[in-house]
């Protein structure tokens, strides 16, 4: 399986193993929640990802359920077991939220969000650093520095996708980041394929490269409807596709470890 990682002992990728995290892009409703938890249970998938507050390049667009959106989200980590995911805005937002969050994700528009950094760096979760969509791979190691110089180490770096001239994808997935993330820090880094391609065909090819690459993990956004998503159904899979991908990426975890 994956070589071992320096990082705290609480870290979930001390299990030694792919680690995929699914859920939909944006809570919705407790239905909504309840159909997804169920099917990423039977499936084994033990992180749940999910947004309550979205922030939107369209302040008009649908911005997130809140607070009851975290509500939603504890009671399905409840009954199905899982460890959640999910991203905070603003720094007086870190306490309100302590009890429903079991990793803290920061997104890319709040990458250089010295503030919110400092505020999570001084907490004892899990943070899940996204890259910035026009940072070098510098300044995301420097806004990583704000995090651990509060005495936080848990770091998750989580590549993206970068803003290039290319305009097929929704962004430019720098899967190189990955072995030189690897090579100047000791934090697992993860990839972001829905994010990252916008693209619901090339989700599983970007997922298999980034296991390939070293990658620790996926974060992948997965829907019952992808087509009547409220954020981002465009780059949601459904749940046929979501299994595919699953199957997909056991195999070919088995085939790559099993060599080492």
């Amino acid at each position: 399986m994956i070589k071992d990682i320096n990082i705290d002992e609480e870290s979930i990728f001390n299990q030694r193993q792919f680690i995929i995290i699914a859920g939909p892009c944006a809570i919705e409703s407790y239905e909504q929640m309840q159909c997804i938890g169920k099917f990423l249970k039977k499936l084994g998938i033990k992180y749940l990802r999910g947004g309550a507050f979205k922030p939107r390049t369209d302040p008009n667009s649908f911005q997130g359920l809140g607070m009851e959106g975290l509500k939603i989200l504890r009671d399905i980590k409840t009954v199905y077991e899982f460890k959640v995911v999910s991203e905070i805005v603003d720094p007086r937002d870190i306490d309100l939220t302590y009890d429903y969050i079991d990793i803290y994700q920061i997104g890319s528009r709040n990458m250089q969000n010295y503030s919110l950094l400092k505020e999570v760096g001084r907490t004892n979760k899990p943070v899940l650093l996204k890259r910035g969509m026009s940072a070098t791979i510098e300044e995301w190691i420097k806004a990583s520095e704000y995090i651990a110089l509060e005495g936080n180490k848990n770091i998750i770096l989580c590549e993206r996708g970068i803003r290039t001239f290319e305009n097929y994808t929704r962004n430019t997935l720098d899967l190189m980041s990955v072995p030189i993330l690897k090579s100047l820090t000791k934090y697992p880094v993860i990839v972001d394929p829905s994010h990252g391609t916008g693209r619901r065909e090339l989700i599983l090819p970007a997922s298999k490269a980034a296991l390939i690459l070293g990658a620790d993990g996926i974060i992948v956004e997965v829907h019952p409807k992808p087509e009547e998503a409220l954020s981002d159904g465009f780059q949601s899979l459904n749940f046929e596709e979501f299994e595919n991908l699953v199957v997909e990426m056991n195999r070919l975890e088995n085939l790559v470890y099993s060599e080492e």
